[in-house]
């Protein structure tokens, strides 16, 4: 398997849970100890690889790291379900259950980070930390013209991106010529009314980091609104950087990560 600027996973598998046959990946560097695992959860219509491949090498030098794949994502192949936050958040703790993980620390990216906020309301002893990337917990929380599509604004995914996302499931997918359904299944996800009130975010026991881009899909306003909600959280806007550039801002996240990471 090739990641780009990536190690080797020393352990791939999939894993039987809720009808899937869920993928993953572990990967754990020369330094990693046996603190709690790191979880990455990635965007909807991408991969581990297009997700997490710029940070996840650096995450994993000192820390056993997860990855996943969603249903109907990447190597893990659909089943006869919607795509729901609730039914990804549903995999990911049934997933927990079959690598004998008590407790995780969260990284969801976008989709994601939707499915990480969902474990960690419902089932908050099973998050230690949580990393919250391009994530809101309303839709009014993203900009207009990503709510109804603008694909001349700067903040929407390019034509080379969505020809990424192509590429890696036409080279990942068990059916490759469902690229049309996941892109359908996983709008409808992300379009979908939010489960979660202001009472919840107040109700979080895990530390969390909000970190969105200054030209995202999610608005700074709302970012600082959840800021507010959740208890002792922290925020971080990066500079110059757009949705689909996030988690390849190397410099400005990584430091970010690892400071909120190795706090507890």
């Amino acid at each position: 398997m090739n990641h780009t600027g990536a190690t080797s996973p020393g352990e791939t598998g999939y894993a039987k849970v809720n009808g899937l046959e869920m993928y993953y990946e572990v990967h754990a560097g020369p330094e990693a100890g046996a603190e709690r695992p790191l979880v990455l959860l990635h965007g909807g219509v991408l991969t581990i690889d297009l997700s997490f491949s710029a940070v996840l090498p650096a995450l994993a030098r000192s820390r056993r790291v997860v990855a996943v794949e969603f249903q109907a994502h990447g190597r893990t192949a659909d089943i006869d379900r919607d795509i729901s936050v609730e039914g990804l958040a549903s995999d990911v703790v049934a997933l927990l259950d079959e690598l004998g993980i008590q407790q995780a620390d969260l990284f969801g990216f976008s989709l994601g980070g939707l499915t990480a906020l969902e474990v960690a309301v419902r089932h908050p002893e099973r998050v230690g930390r949580l990393v919250l990337g391009s994530t809101p917990f309303t839709q009014d929380g993203y900009h207009d013209e990503i709510r109804t599509p603008d694909f001349t604004s700067p903040r929407m995914p390019g034509q080379a991106d969505f020809e990424q996302m192509s590429e890696a499931y036409a080279r990942t997918a068990p059916h490759p010529e469902r690229f049309q359904e996941l892109l359908a299944k996983s709008t409808a996800a992300a379009t979908a009314a939010l489960p979660w009130t202001p009472d919840d975010l107040r109700g979080l026991t895990a530390p969390t980091l909000l970190v969105i881009g200054d030209t995202d899909f999610v608005r700074i306003e709302h970012a600082a609104e959840m800021h507010r909600l959740i208890p002792g959280s922290e925020l971080a806007v990066l500079p110059a950087t757009t949705h689909m550039q996030l988690t390849r801002r190397t410099s400005l996240l990584l430091p970010l990560l690892d400071e909120f990471l190795d706090a507890g």
